[in-house]
């Protein structure tokens, strides 16, 4: 009797210990486990998480210089207390796994390690051609886009890392220091930015959820937003300017009240058959999405296109240049004739979602 006990406590030991070891090894927090599959789940989309580091500020306000910080800071604030999630917020959870541990550098051959700008870095699919692009266009803003050197992480706002492996490029332009450039924001970034280098300030403009046009003419008159619940005004307290740090400012304001909902009300609807780059395929609303094709490329023997896509997402990230998860090979380009739904690493879009800023 005492040796079949003592076989009944050692079996039970090795069973309790076996349990012990498999649940260390089931949350062990690797790549595709809890711990990063929650850290883009557990932020709001565009504009809404940026609101929980604010202040208590209930408006907008600026004074000189020093102060467009400030203005800013409660701009957040004040869509905060407002309880404004921009009724375009987007949280977006990844349609598909990410998680590779495969290095950037087993790519094909259509990455050229040593290139500095998006046609340097990724080159077309054999027997594709890059069309040409009108000079001082959208489109060749994007195609020249200057990129962060081959193998480069995409970084969140606050230095960390971001978990997926989602791209084959990192666009070379700040992200802030705020929650606050995330999908939507990257697409206004970007158009912003061309026109900006661009000298077209009167073109700058972009629409808040609650309809406000938020026109960079007025801003660089000396006029901030005021924002008192959902109703937003210009006021004259501000430094006049165009220098760059002002804008960047004036940028920060506008990603604190737009989203993917104003962009879908503000951006034209366009035929798949109509795609050029700078048009954006865009989910509006909570939740919701946006990426923006950056290039395209054609096989003049078969009239077949292809388009790259960039994107940020969320929390506030690098804007990145997308691979094409259907592409085992690392091929990033994606056919213009997908089928029925265009699927991104972390977002799947329907053909009818394309849209492109109104001239």
């Amino acid at each position: 009797m005492n040796k079949k006990l003592t076989v009944l406590i050692i079996i039970f030991a090795l069973l309790l210990a076996a349990e012990v070891i498999f649940i260390g090894f089931g949350g062990s927090g690797q790549p595709g486990g809890t711990d990063a599959a929650r850290r883009d789940e557990s932020v709001p989309g565009d504009i809404s998480a940026s609101t929980a580091m604010s202040g208590t500020a209930s408006g907008v306000s600026d004074t000189e210089d020093a102060s467009d910080t400030d203005a800013v800071s409660e701009a957040i604030a004040a869509a905060d207390e407002a309880g404004l999630d921009k009724a375009g917020r987007d949280k977006a959870d990844p349609d598909v796994d990410t998680d590779d541990e495969r290095p950037v550098d087993d790519l094909i051959s259509l990455i050229n390690v040593d290139g500095t700008t998006a046609a340097e870095r990724i080159s077309p699919p054999s027997g594709f051609e890059r069309p040409p692009l009108d000079e001082g266009s959208f489109g060749e803003y994007l195609r020249n886009l200057a990129l962060k050197p081959h193998g480069s992480r995409v970084k969140y706002y606050d230095g960390a890392t971001k978990p997926w492996d989602v791209h084959v490029a990192v666009v070379d332009m700040d992200v802030g220091k705020r929650d606050l450039q995330q999908c939507a924001d990257a697409v206004i970034r970007l158009r912003a930015e061309y026109l900006y280098e661009n000298g077209k300030y009167d073109e700058i403009h972009f629409n808040f959820t609650n309809g406000f046009n938020a026109k960079y003419s007025k801003w660089i008159q000396g006029y901030r937003i005021s924002v008192t619940g959902n109703k937003a005004v210009w006021v004259e307290k501000g430094s006049k300017g165009t220098d760059y740090e002002s804008f960047r400012k004036y940028l920060d304001v506008v990603f604190t009240y737009a989203g993917t909902l104003s962009l879908s009300q503000e951006m034209k609807k366009i035929d798949l058959e109509e795609m050029q780059p700078g048009d954006v395929f865009l989910k509006g609303g909570s939740p919701g999405h946006c990426v923006i094709i950056i290039d395209m490329a054609e096989n003049p023997q078969t009239g077949e296109k292809v388009f790259l896509t960039a994107q940020s997402y969320m929390p506030a990230q690098d804007i990145h240049i997308l691979k094409n998860p259907a592409n085992e090979d690392g091929n990033p380009w994606y056919p213009v004739q997908f089928g029925d739904e265009l699927v991104t690493p972390e977002w799947t879009f329907s053909k009818d979602q394309l849209y492109r800023f109104a001239e």
